[in-house]
């Protein structure tokens, strides 16, 4: 398996719920491309879902390591999930467990879109499609959530079993505001329902949804880390 990348934001632990959820959704919080451009020397890209759409809010393609190892990727870039971006990330999936080659998942959006042109596109397909791939793919996922995981469109990109999570992250099967909106709470209370739902990167670590939460690049010996 390849290993999660080191965390490129904030370190330190969020102190609520609604800590998280503002973190992830900082507008400078490091996004899948510089996670990319710190894990990958170089990459090629692998673009549209070979039905005619594409998601620009979604990377596929397939990068090599420092140590010369190729491994495939697909990464959110924090935006609502496309249905093309659902079914480009399936195919490389599937493409990897041919060749086998490893897969990383970056995951980061607010959910999945769900507007008429989505659902005219087939996003319920498209997501349980991606869903299948992971679960079936005959080599090693790993998956590493980076901002925001709301829902079943962050959820796709989770590799059972070997999914973590960085310190500036968060998890929840349904972002703070629809979740108080659905419990019938005043909208004021969102803050509230975001600690209620346990979404913060040590609270999924004790719930076991991921396997851990990863740290900044050590320092070398007697210098500093990066980023």
């Amino acid at each position: 398996p390849v290993p999660p990348p080191y965390a490129l934001g904030a370190t330190e632990p969020a102190a609520s719920g609604r800590d998280a959820v503002a973190r992830a959704r900082r507008p400078e919080r490091p996004r899948a491309d510089r996670y990319l451009a710190e894990v990958f020397t170089e990459r090629a890209e692998l673009s549209g879902d070979r039905v005619g759409g594409t998601d620009p809010g979604t990377r596929c393609g397939f990068g090599r390591l420092p140590d010369g190892r190729t491994v495939a990727y697909a990464a959110q870039c924090g935006t609502a999930t496309r249905p093309a971006g659902f079914r480009t990330a399936a195919r490389l999936v599937r493409l990897a467990g041919r060749l086998g080659i490893p897969v990383l998942t970056l995951i980061d959006t607010p959910g999945a879109a769900n507007d008429a042109e989505a659902e005219r596109a087939g996003a319920g397909p498209a997501i349980a499609e991606l869903f299948g791939a992971v679960a079936e793919a005959p080599v090693p996922v790993t998956a590493l959530l980076v901002g925001e995981g709301g829902s079943g469109g962050a959820l796709a990109l989770a590799a059972p079993g070997n999914t973590w999570a960085t310190p500036d992250s968060y998890f929840s099967v349904i972002a703070p505001e629809l979740a108080t909106a659905i419990l019938k709470r005043a909208p004021e209370d969102a803050d509230a329902t975001a600690d209620d739902l346990r979404l913060r990167p040590d609270d999924l670590v004790a719930l076991g949804v991921v396997r851990g939460v990863v740290g900044a690049r050590p320092a070398p010996e007697g210098g500093r880390a990066d980023g």
